[in-house]
């Protein structure tokens, strides 16, 4: 085992698990992709900024704020505390629980089928103009080879779901919030679907499949996904950042760079700040709708 891994808290480590096996028995698979001609072989792709331009997420809380969720300001408050969380990299116990449990508590309260129902909705809205067609051939390509092509992503499993649906891929994994009776409590079944509990997910996939890694790809924008790309066979970085250019090329990796120019340098600082930061900006919503209630 790595020293990293060694150094890592066990509790993380077996949060990381959990995540990764309730986004595996969460995937959805489409029946039309039950029987594909390449039974061994898969693709993973992670969604912000690798499938979709921005955090998903994000463009889940504008439709949300346009709905009258919560306020703008709020979410702004919530986002500003989340970037600072990333970028100071403080790993201080207490700060990462209240990240983690925070992250999903925006949907507490509401019903699997309302948000499904405003996923669809939303994803027609702000976000199938916002997927890459780079990204979305390269997917295809493995549809064609007769493989099955996951999302793999921090997002809501639901989230992900309508996305790999409305694009014709197998299914998704992505981060599953606790419900009870249809019912979301606000809480995560484990941990968010982020760095290794994305490696973790995928193993238990390939397990369940019948999946040779060795003979899958895995395409990701970011160094996070670090652990999921050195899982398979064939990685591919995605419109990457800096870290992850580099590691890419020192290991003969594939490269595609669907941004140009300044846009691509100015779309790898924001990436970084944006899709860190709203996986749990949006957890303001819940409080400020309840007060509007009350009001």
């Amino acid at each position: 085992m790595p020293p990293s891994e060694r150094s890592r808290p066990l509790n993380l480590q077996l949060r990381s698990a959990l995540a990764g096996e309730a986004a595996a028995a969460a995937a959805e698979v489409e029946s039309a992709l039950t029987t594909p001609s390449d039974l061994t072989a898969a693709a993973f792709f992670d969604v912000d900024n690798t499938v979709m331009q921005g955090a998903s997420i994000f463009h889940f809380a504008r439709g949300l704020h346009r709905r009258k969720f919560f306020t703008t300001r709020e979410i702004a408050a919530a986002a500003w505390k989340q970037a600072y969380f990333r970028f100071v990299g403080v790993e201080d116990p207490e700060h990462v629980a209240e990240a983690r449990n925070s992250a999903l508590s925006f949907i507490a309260g509401h019903t699997t089928t309302e948000l499904e129902e405003l996923g669809e909705v939303i994803f027609d809205e702000g976000m199938a103009h916002r997927i890459w067609p780079g990204t979305r051939a390269l997917a295809q390509l493995h549809l064609d080879e007769g493989q099955r092509v996951w999302l793999v992503t921090a997002a809501p499993i639901e989230i992900a779901s309508i996305i790999a649906r409305r694009l014709g891929l197998t299914g998704a994994m992505g981060t599953v919030a606790e419900h009870v009776d249809g019912v979301y409590t606000g809480r995560l079944v484990g941990d968010l679907l982020h760095g290794q509990a994305k490696a973790e997910a995928i193993k238990a996939l390939a397990a369940r499949e019948g999946l040779d890694l060795a003979r899958c790809s895995a395409y990701s924008d970011s160094s996070n996904d670090l652990p999921m790309l050195s899982l398979v066979g064939d990685p591919c970085a995605i419109n990457p950042d800096a870290r992850l250019r580099a590691h890419a090329r020192a290991n003969g990796w594939r490269i595609r760079d669907y941004r140009t120019g300044r846009k691509a340098a100015r779309a790898g600082l924001v990436a970084a700040a944006v899709a860190g930061a709203v996986s749990g900006a949006v957890a303001a919503g819940v409080s400020v709708r309840g007060r509007d209630r009350a009001s």
